[in-house]
């Protein structure tokens, strides 16, 4: 087969591939959605929940996970940002640096569970917190933060040392170079961290059970540190300890459904974000 012919095999594996992953998503949101519409409505989302989560809303599981994710985007970005440049612009070579490289990477395939008995010992017994939407949310944001270290880090380096050159050559300092140059630049790269870490936060469950969600809530928290519902953990309750487990099963989809349209609205946003920072600073 000449190299012509191979090209063209390969080029047709990875169209398939694509498609595979295409088709995957499409059938999964039509699954859940053909399961879910018809009792998503304006008194699902806005009402409380009633008889053990078997009629009514889905309202303080909605706001307890937005306030979630309010959290660990508070606290895993700059901090994942800050560790990034540090490792990239003061510690790339050093062997402290490789070590902590090390650790990042290897913290980032530690299940979510360990993540959750880690919350548990620390900011609900240590430094009482309680089980309360803070240590819930810091537990969270200590499970992505490897993964947005990573994105970060990886998005400097991909800045090309001519722009940290040119910059210095005119008299910049180092941190003026990377505040107002390097990190514009990598911008598009942080934010496609910033998806994927509020991503995998958002459909955790382990976590959350360790840490303070509640089963059913007739109101809303009066702050971080009050009790909380939250979407993963209120579906999982209604697939698998709800008491008539057919009879909420649309209840289950519907809010499946809103789940995932949460996480694909803060995505949408983090990618207008990353497409408006890409066309602002070409190199």
């Amino acid at each position: 087969m000449d190299r012509r012919a191979r090209e063209v095999v390969y080029f047709t594996f990875f169209r398939a591939c694509a498609l595979i992953v295409m088709l995957s998503l499409v059938v999964l949101i039509g699954y859940i959605a053909t399961g879910g519409l018809e009792r998503l409505s304006l008194e699902f989302l806005t009402e409380m929940p009633r008889r053990a989560n078997t009629e009514g809303g889905i309202l303080p599981a909605i706001v307890g996970t937005f306030y979630l994710m309010l959290i660990v985007v508070t606290v895993t970005v700059p901090i994942g940002i800050m560790s990034a440049i540090y490792l990239v612009e003061y510690e790339q070579s050093s062997w402290m640096g490789r070590v902590f490289k090390l650790a990042v990477y290897n913290l980032a395939g530690v299940p979510s569970i360990v993540y959750g008995l880690l919350g548990l010992g620390i900011f609900v017994v240590y430094l009482g917190l309680g089980f309360s939407l803070m240590s819930a949310g810091l537990t969270l944001s200590i499970m992505t933060l490897p993964l947005m270290i990573s994105a970060s880090q990886e998005a400097i380096s991909a800045v090309p040392g001519s722009v940290r050159e040119a910059s210095m050559a005119l008299g910049a300092t180092k941190w003026q170079t990377i505040l107002h140059h390097v990190l514009p630049y990598a911008l598009p790269g942080i934010f496609t961290g910033m998806i994927l870490s509020v991503s995998r936060a958002a459909g955790e469950t382990a976590p959350l059970m360790l840490t303070g969600v509640a089963m059913s809530l007739q109101r809303l928290p009066d702050g971080f540190f009050d009790s909380f519902m939250a979407l993963p953990y209120h579906i999982y309750y209604m697939a698998t300890q709800s008491s008539d487990l057919i009879a909420t099963r649309p209840l289950q989809y519907a809010a499946a459904l809103v789940l995932l349209l949460l996480v694909l609205g803060m995505n949408i946003i983090a990618i207008v974000l990353r497409k408006r920072y890409r066309e602002k600073y070409k190199w």
